[in-house]
C-alpha cells in the first residue's frame, strides 16, 4: 500500500497564481504527485510477486522516494511562488534580483529531480538485478549501502539545517529551511530555543550520527573483506572449521554427535546447531572468529582436565 506525505496546497496554488492566468484546480498538485508515487508502488507489488526476499528493501526505498518527492515539490512550489512572473507582474519595479534567485534554485532543484529519477530507477532496477546471497540477510552489502547513504543524508541535512538557521537574514534562512523540506511549523520549531537555549540540531545529534556512520562504515568494510576473501576449510583435533562466505557463517562440524560438555561450551559461545547443514555455526564475523578460536581452547582445556582427573 502506497505511503503519502503532505503536500503545501496553499503553497502551489500560490505557485500557480505567479505564474499562469490559468485558476489553480485544487488539489491538483496532491494528485500529480501521488500518482508519481504509486508507479513507484506498482513495481513495488511486482517486487512482492516475483522476488519476496527483496520486497522489504524495496518498501523501505520507496518510502524514502514518496518522503523525498514531497519535499521536492514542496519547495518546487515554494520557489515558484517566492517571485511572480514578468507576464503575471508587469515591467514596473520588476524585482530582477529576486528573479535572479529564483532562477538559481530552479538550477538547484533540477538536480534534485534528476536524482529523484534516477533513484526510482534503482527501485525498478531491483527486478532484474542478479541475487547473491550475501549474509544470514540476502540483502546484507546493499541494506548497509542504503542505510549508511540515509545517514550521510541526514548528516548533511542536519549541518544545511544548522547553517540556514544561523543565517543573519531570517527571511533567507527560512527559505533554505523550506527547501530543505521543512513545513512552516517545523521552522518553527526549529527556531524555537530548547531548555538550555538551543536552536536547531544539537551538536550530540550530529556526533551520534557521525559515530553510526564510522559504524557502519567499518562493517561494511569488514562485510566486504570477508566476502572477498572467499570461503576456507581447516581441520582441528575435533572438528572442521568452515568460513563460508556464501552463507556469511563460521561452521564447526563433527564426526557424529559432541558430547553435552561440547554442545555447552559451543551454545555459551554464541553457536546455533543447523541440521540442515549438520554443522553448528554463528554469523562469520571478527568476534564469530573469535569464539571458534574460543570454542576449541575451551574443548582443549576440558579434556585435558578430564585426563588428568583418570
Amino acid at each position: 500500500m502506497a505511503k503519502y506525505y503532505q503536500i503545501n496546497e496553499a503553497m502551489a496554488k500560490a505557485a500557480n497564481d505567479a505564474n499562469s492566468m490559468s485558476d489553480y484546480r485544487e488539489g491538483s498538485a496532491t494528485a500529480e504527485y501521488r500518482a508519481r508515487v504509486d508507479k513507484v508502488y506498482e513495481i513495488v507489488e511486482q517486487i512482492a510477486k516475483e522476488r519476496p526476499r527483496l520486497l522489504e528493501r524495496a518498501e523501505d526505498m520507496a518510502d524514502r522516494y514518496s518522503r523525498k518527492l514531497a519535499e521536492y515539490y514542496n519547495a518546487h512550489y515554494r520557489n515558484e511562488a517566492s517571485c511572480p512572473s514578468y507576464l503575471i507582474s508587469g515591467g514596473a519595479n520588476f524585482p530582477v534580483r529576486k528573479k535572479k534567485r529564483q532562477n538559481s534554485r530552479r538550477d538547484t532543484l533540477m538536480e534534485r529531480w534528476q536524482e529523484l529519477e534516477a533513484y526510482a530507477g534503482q527501485i525498478k532496477h531491483l527486478l532484474t538485478m542478479p541475487l547473491h546471497i550475501l549474509s544470514g540477510d540476502d540483502n546484507a552489502i546493499e541494506m548497509l549501502e542504503e542505510k549508511l547513504a540515509d545517514l550521510k543524508e541526514m548528516q548533511e541535512k542536519m549541518k544545511a539545517t544548522n547553517r540556514a538557521i544561523r543565517m543573519k537574514d531570517t527571511s533567507a534562512g527560512d527559505e533554505a529551511l523550506g527547501d530543505l523540506g521543512f513545513s512552516s511549523d517545523q521552522i518553527k520549531k526549529l527556531r524555537k530555543p530548547d531548555s538550555i537555549g538551543r536552536v536547531g540540531f544539537p551538536d550530540y545529534e550530529l556526533s551520534n550520527n557521525n559515530a553510526n556512520i564510522h559504524r557502519l562504515e567499518a562493517r561494511l568494510e569488514e562485510l566486504k573483506k570477508t566476502k572477498a576473501a572467499g570461503t576456507t576449510e581447516t581441520e582441528c583435533e575435533f572438528c572442521r572449521i568452515i568460513e563460508n562466505t556464501d552463507l556469511m557463517r563460521i561452521q564447526l562440524v563433527f564426526d557424529g554427535k559432541p558430547d553435552m560438555e561440547v554442545r555447552d561450551i559451543l551454545k555459551a559461545n554464541g553457536f546455533h546447531w543447523a541440521p540442515s547443514l549438520n554443522a553448528w555455526q554463528r554469523t562469520l564475523t571478527s568476534n564469530g572468529k573469535s569464539a571458534a578460536k574460543r570454542v576449541i581452547e575451551q574443548i582443549k582445556t576440558m579434556q585435558s582436565a578430564q585426563e588428568g582427573g583418570n
